[in-house]
């Protein structure tokens, strides 16, 4: 196990580090330097006299790496943190951190071309039908997750799946995140950096989700076609599938899946506002 000094910090911040992780392989951890800018700028608006903590800041002090999972052999994936973090009081915030970072996701409507396209009628949600082995499922329901790659592509597994049974492919330029239409990015020095996204576990982990909205016109045919094959219903060995669930419905089919509400929530909020 080594230690070293987080570059930039004051007070210095130490870091133990475990014995298969590199100062080199955290500092250049996407998720790493996320969370420790966006964090070090929530901690240095306590300098402002309005803020809540102003009159006894808490400040970051040590960083201890727990563990860590590589993917793939030598890329880092997952890291488990406890920072410490208190004030001059000598009392702490919670700092148990788990390391993972953001991904994306992607709210699919569809919609019979032969509709008005005015309205919500006949509007049909794409979710997916996965293991989800950390929630002990084997057939979880959800939005369709991925990451957006180096061409602005909708990518993942997630992707894949609606590209090989749909024929779809999802440009950048015809998504909406419907996070970011919700909530103006920062406009002073005395907000937080949080990211245009949702946290779904911000007590425990980083992990972040814009959402993205996506909406097709497609012919009637089509349409009954996909829905007399996306059931949600694996053929054997199949580990993920997809179904098409009405609108009206998602927040009863997607209800276990905090994207999914999310990505409902911000829709009908969105326009209701008049937004979309």
């Amino acid at each position: 196990m080594s230690t070293f000094t987080l570059p930039n910090s004051d007070p210095q911040v130490s870091v133990n580090l475990t014995s298969n992780l590199s100062q080199e392989q955290l500092l250049s951890f996407p998720a790493f330097k996320t969370w420790i800018s966006t964090l070090q700028h929530s901690l240095s608006i306590q300098q402002h006299k309005s803020h809540p903590f102003h009159t006894t800041p808490y400040k970051l002090r040590k960083i201890d790496v727990q563990s860590v999972d590589f993917f793939g052999g030598q890329r880092l994936g997952f890291v488990k943190l406890q920072a410490e973090v208190s004030n001059e009081d000598g009392e702490k915030l919670p700092g148990s951190v788990f390391l993972r970072g953001g991904s994306v996701g992607m709210m699919l409507i569809l919609q019979p071309d032969d509709v008005p396209g005015n309205t919500e009628d006949e509007k049909q949600v794409i979710l997916t039908v996965q293991p989800r082995i950390p929630a002990g499922s084997l057939a979880f329901a959800e939005l369709p997750a991925g990451m957006l790659d180096d061409s602005g592509m909708f990518a993942g597994g997630a992707a894949k799946e609606v590209a090989e049974e749909t024929g779809l492919e999802i440009p950048a330029g015809e998504l909406l995140n419907m996070t970011e239409l919700a909530a103006p990015r920062a406009s002073s020095d005395t907000d937080e950096h949080l990211q245009q996204a949702v946290y779904p576990s911000p007590g425990g982990s980083d992990e972040f989700i814009p959402i993205f909205l996506w909406q097709k016109r497609v012919p009637r045919s089509q349409l009954k076609e996909w829905q007399g094959k996306l059931t949600g219903l694996r053929e054997h060995g199949e580990k993920i599938t997809l179904m098409l669930c009405p609108l009206d419905q998602l927040w009863k089919h997607g209800r276990r899946d905090g994207k999914t509400l999310a990505g409902w929530a911000l829709y009908q909020g969105l326009r209701q506002e008049r937004i979309l």
